[in-house]
């Protein structure tokens, strides 16, 4: 952790001997949650703390504020139409016992109101070095923008909620400032939550700045909808760091992605729908400024770990991308419909930087053969390749003794420096990158990756309200 850099809520040590020893009551063992007819938030004062256990269903607007330590205890639902506003810089902590899980429901509301300097903090309710992935649900939003499955609505993993419907501009309110740190606890065996689940999410929700680390499942999923997010962060993830599926189509910039040594999957998984590969909408998002990196050291087991794993015939247009470090590939595309979108110009990757994939047992590709696909039409090294302006050079991104996006993760001093060096292929003119679409939401990026040059606003923004240290 950089702590010159990145400013912490500080939780009082008595708050913390609290929630660590587990001197509060525990709930019965959680397969899935099952919240009480009504909330129940149960505050008690602690020496100069407030502690505020939350079990239940949330009916009416509510404030999470920042002079008090909000502990969920099993699956927390905010139900239609209550609005939960957390004020900047307060703690909420998923108890471990019971799987506590924040649910915002369909037409329910979260205002998360973080900045910079006092981001919101979503973790784990165990003292720092016994956290781990997979200590509590995570958030989960539910919204009524549209899906490609069958009937337009669908049940949530883990029973989550419905979520689905026809408002593409549906409104499910807005994180700022937050992070999500040790969730995706199991809901059944070899099945766990995300980090930050947008279900069916509109694009009248507004997502920047946000944080998932060390999470047990994937970092972010998109099931459907059409939410747009921008300064994203995906740390230590387990699973895939940002994954999407089932007809999403919304829009994302300045995307960080790095996993580490000991777990991970794919930097991307991208699908369009499991059962019927064509379904409408199609997933079609358009992203703009990602730096995904890999660490293809010291991974157990047989990790898929690909940089963008594209499939199931979705869509995309993909710009001003760095892939670095992945195990296995840096892209592969499967399945005959994918190849669909390719050939019809609906699948694009444009002004990328690949550098440093598969270099492991001596191998040195960059792309997974498709001799194991049968439906491919053309080799996925070919598209890529024959892309406008990918190039296979060293991106020099961060500085060597801090980030190397293939050397392993460092536990003991875990600093992170995504920035481009002066030199660097990603702002020097060598890769040209693509203009973002001047629509309201793109910003104006003239680089490659997600993190600028000094004076590109864009230099810095991962800094400050982030946190990389381990437990």
């Amino acid at each position: 952790m950089n702590r010159t850099r990145t400013r912490t809520p500080t939780m009082s040590r008595a708050a913390r001997r609290v929630l660590a020893a587990g001197a509060l009551a525990a709930a019965a063992a959680w397969s899935g949650p099952s919240p009480s007819a009504q909330a129940n938030i149960d505050c008690t004062p602690h020496e100069d703390d407030r502690l505020c256990i939350v079990s239940g269903r949330i009916t009416a607007d509510t404030t999470f504020t920042a002079d008090s330590l909000w502990l969920l205890d099993g699956a927390v639902f905010v139900e239609e139409p209550a609005r939960l506003t957390i004020e900047a810089g307060t703690e909420v902590f998923g108890r471990s016992s019971t799987n506590g899980t924040l649910i915002i429901a369909r037409g329910a509301q979260i205002l998360a109101n973080g900045t910079a300097d006092a981001p919101i903090v979503m973790t784990s309710d165990q003292k720092i070095g016994d956290r781990a992935r997979g200590d509590w649900g995570g958030l989960i939003i539910n919204g009524r923008a549209p899906l490609n499955v069958p009937g337009g609505e669908a049940e949530g993993e883990g029973d989550t909620g419905v979520y689905g419907g026809t408002d593409p501009d549906d409104d499910s309110g807005h994180l700022y400032y937050v992070r999500v740190e040790f969730a995706g606890s199991e809901f059944s065996p070899d099945n766990e939550l995300n980090g930050i689940a947008f279900q069916g999410v509109g694009r009248g929700t507004e997502v920047d700045h946000v944080m998932v680390k060390f999470n047990k499942d994937d970092g972010l999923e998109f099931f459907g909808g059409t939410v747009e997010v921008k300064h994203v962060i995906c740390f230590a993830i387990a699973d895939d760091s940002i994954d999407w599926t089932d007809g999403w189509q919304g829009k994302a910039q300045f995307l960080i992605a790095q996993q580490i040594g000991d777990d991970a999957d794919n930097g991307f998984e991208s699908d369009n729908n499991g059962d019927n590969n064509n379904l409408t909408p199609r997933s079609d998002p358009t992203l703009y400024n990602v730096t995904l990196l890999g660490d293809p050291y010291d991974f157990p087991g047989e990790e898929s770990d690909i940089g963008m794993l594209l499939r199931e015939g979705t869509a995309a247009t993909i710009r001003n991308f760095i892939i670095s470090g992945f195990k296995e590939a840096a892209v592969d595309i499967d399945h005959s419909a994918t190849f669909d979108q390719v050939t019809a110009g609906e699948l694009t990757l444009q002004s990328g930087i690949i550098y440093g994939n598969c270099l492991v047992d001596g191998c040195d590709r960059q792309f997974k053969p498709d001799s194991d696909d049968a439906q491919a039409t053309k080799p996925t090294k070919d598209i890529v390749e024959e892309s406008s302006d990918v190039h296979f050079i060293d991106p020099e991104i961060g500085e060597p003794s801090h980030l190397c996006a293939f050397c392993p993760y460092d536990l003991v001093s875990p600093t992170r420096n995504f920035a481009p060096r002066d030199l660097s292929p990603a702002i020097s003119g060598m890769v040209r990158p693509a203009v973002p679409p001047n629509d309201g939401f793109f910003e104006v990026a003239n680089f490659i990756g997600a993190v600028g040059p000094a004076g590109s606003g864009q230099e810095n923004w991962f800094e400050g309200w982030t946190d990389f240290s381990h437990n």
